[in-house]
């Protein structure tokens, strides 16, 4: 089991939070603790960078589903960044591929639209 550490930067879309380890029943809490005290507003957009995450059960995908919720009750819009193969199948599998917008990397995610 891989200690869940987020690390929150700002872009100039919205803020980015950098999420590493595991993101399962015992941490998934933790994140939405940190969403739930970002400034997203209105117009921004939440990148959730999940390069460096080991594990997602159930339980993460429900802290993405509030993290989205959050975010688009604020007015901004969210977007996952390199979501490791197995996130991404059961995404895809689940349906969420398309609820998200999945980016290869942050850096994409968080460049100005054309």
């Amino acid at each position: 089991m891989s200690r869940l550490t987020i690390t929150a930067r700002d872009a100039a879309t919205g803020p980015v939070l950098e999420i590493a380890g595991d993101l399962d029943h015992s941490t998934a809490p933790e994140l939405r603790r940190v969403v739930d005290r970002l400034p997203v507003t209105g117009g921004q957009l939440l990148v959730l960078d999940m390069a460096d995450v080991q594990f997602c059960d159930s339980s993460g995908i429900s802290a993405l589903l509030a993290a989205r919720n959050l975010a688009m009750e604020k007015g901004g819009d969210i977007a996952l960044a390199a979501v490791p193969a197995n996130t991404a199948r059961i995404l895809r599998i689940i349906g969420l591929d398309r609820v998200f917008t999945l980016h290869p990397d942050a850096s994409t995610a968080t460049s100005p639209g054309p």
